[in-house]
């Protein structure tokens, strides 16, 4: 009997230790990075992405022929050297000997030419497409008037690709580095086609590999052994949270759950100074928070005067200083600070457009017996639910205006911009693509699939498509602040502040760098 309970007590403890010792396969809690993301990605298919969560993730699971550095600045990505012709006309890319899919599959020149051609051809109704309109009969294939084939893209041999521009771009390679340059596993499309890019089925070629994706509450990476650098890779895995709300991110990055939040709250700037030193990073960001009108729709197509009121009627400042807190800059403009030096448009006062608003609402047919109606949409989320009730009384206090606040969740809310049948006013944001004027104001030519206002002027496109053109800096300037102007004058929109980029890092994650378009990716990071 000793000799039974001697072997039930060795067997007890081998069991304990079998249990509790981690396996090969178990990855250590340090080993992980866990990232709060803002919303729910609407998709992973880098060719369909608009988002900046979804772009967030796709930055760590794909790689264009050019990328970032953690500071922000352009070097070689899956193109290990370029060069450019004289004329600007001719870019010729090698690639790395060493590149593969996150399945052990070569990836190629061919995997490029089939990627860019995907993403502008029609059938693939890509959000960004335009993007790529710079290379030579892009347009033409978007309007579906040449075939993809004949898109200004060639290889020569499977490590080179060499891409021709319609004219000289000068911020193309900043436009390479965006998800709509991607190369994306053609024979993935063609076996499992809109499954392609499902947690079971994604092919990439980053840094990092998709894991699992449990909808609404977590999507997680793990380190894709096959990239070229993966030996300067810290973190094995990658787990982005989509959580909407500012204050239950930042509770749960308080309670140890979060290495990183997507944002701060409003007015939590200060009491984090003081009570979390050193893990509040506060930087400047090339993005311009906005309402857009319909101008497709009544009660705003044809009235200027009318948008005009409406956005003369509310206090700026008291949104950034007072529901925000954290640093963001009203807007008096559309370019945020830093994309142009000077600036001949002129703030104007906040008494004389109070007095300015009512007589142009009154002109518009409108008064406080006789209130404008209208409905003002908006994506899911505490903060613009705060700014929306705040513009909604500034309203109704200066002009007697009623509004209907209506809150969507984000794929509901995108769509129902994009279709101009139903909204009057929809809160927006726009963060640039690349660091240049161009990505702001191209958004509103009458041919970009992302104007949801619907705006439409033959003066605005042209100036647009010369400033994409030029090459002559003095020129150009002029020319974008005569777009911007006009932008402005015809009241397309409302901008309401400008972004700052507001992270918190835990104290023993290092490697953030703060950079102008707020791309940090997980390849650069470490836990000390």
């Amino acid at each position: 009997m000793k000799h039974y309970f001697k072997w039930l007590r060795v067997f007890v403890l081998l069991l304990f230790f079998s249990t509790s010792l981690p396996t090969a396969a178990e990855t250590n809690p340090l080993d992980t990075l866990h990232r709060g993301n803002s919303t729910e990605p609407v998709t992973l298919d880098p060719h369909q992405s608009e988002d900046v969560s979804s772009g967030n993730i796709l930055r760590d699971l794909f790689e264009g022929l050019v990328t970032e550095d953690a500071a922000g600045n352009l070097t070689p990505g899956a193109a290990e050297k370029w060069g450019i012709s004289k004329d600007g006309l001719s870019y010729t890319f090698h690639l790395r000997n060493c590149l593969a899919w996150s399945n052990g599959e070569a990836l190629t020149a061919a995997d490029f030419v089939f990627s860019l051609r995907r993403a502008l051809d029609p059938e693939t109704v890509a959000p960004m497409a335009e993007l790529l309109a710079p290379i030579k009969n892009a347009r033409d294939v978007i309007n579906g008037n040449k075939p993809v084939e004949q898109l200004g893209v060639d290889m020569p041999n499977s490590h080179t690709l060499v891409i021709r521009l319609q004219q000289a771009t000068p911020w193309f390679l900043q436009i390479l580095t965006h998800p709509i340059a991607y190369p994306v596993y053609a024979s993935s499309l063609i076996k499992h086609k809109d499954k392609a890019f499902s947690a079971e089925n994604l092919v990439s070629n980053g840094a990092w590999q998709l894991q699992q994706w449990v909808p609404y509450e977590k999507l997680q990476l793990k380190r894709n052994t096959k990239y070229y650098d993966d030996k300067k890779t810290s973190f094995k895995q990658v787990i982005y949270y989509p959580i909407d709300s500012s204050n239950a991110e930042f509770s749960r990055y308080r309670a140890g759950e979060f290495d990183w939040t997507d944002t701060i709250p409003p007015n939590k700037l200060g009491w984090i100074k003081k009570n979390l030193p050193g893990q509040a990073f506060i930087s400047p960001y090339l993005g311009t928070y906005y309402y857009g009108f319909n101008l497709t729709l009544p009660p705003f197509k044809g009235k200027p005067g009318l948008r005009r009121a409406l956005s003369m009627a509310i206090d700026k400042s008291i949104i950034t200083v007072k529901l925000l807190g954290n640093g963001e800059l009203p807007a008096d403009r559309w370019l945020p600070p830093g994309l142009v030096t000077e600036s001949t448009i002129k703030p104007v006062g906040k008494e004389r457009d109070l007095k300015l608003a009512k007589e142009l609402y009154r002109k518009a047919g409108y008064s406080q017996s006789n209130p404008l109606r209208t409905t003002l949409h908006y994506n899911s989320s505490d903060q613009n639910k705060r700014i929306a009730v705040a513009i909604a009384a500034m309203w109704k206090k200066n002009l007697g205006v009623k509004v209907q606040l209506i809150n969507e969740e984000w794929k509901v809310f995108l769509n129902r911009r994009k279709s101009k049948t139903e909204t009057q006013l929809y809160r927006a944001s726009w963060i640039a693509d690349y660091n240049d004027a161009s990505s702001f104001l191209s958004l509103f030519t009458s041919k970009n699939a992302k104007n949801d206002t619907g705006y439409a002027n033959h003066d605005f496109d042209s100036m647009i498509e010369q400033i994409e053109s030029s090459m002559d800096e003095e020129k150009r300037d002029g020319l974008i602040q005569r777009a911007e102007q006009k932008l402005l004058d015809d009241q397309v929109i409302m901008p309401i502040y400008h972004y700052v980029s507001r992270h918190l890092v835990k104290p023993d994650i290092k490697g953030y760098q703060p950079n102008p378009l707020d791309h940090h990716y997980s390849r650069y990071l470490y836990r000390k």
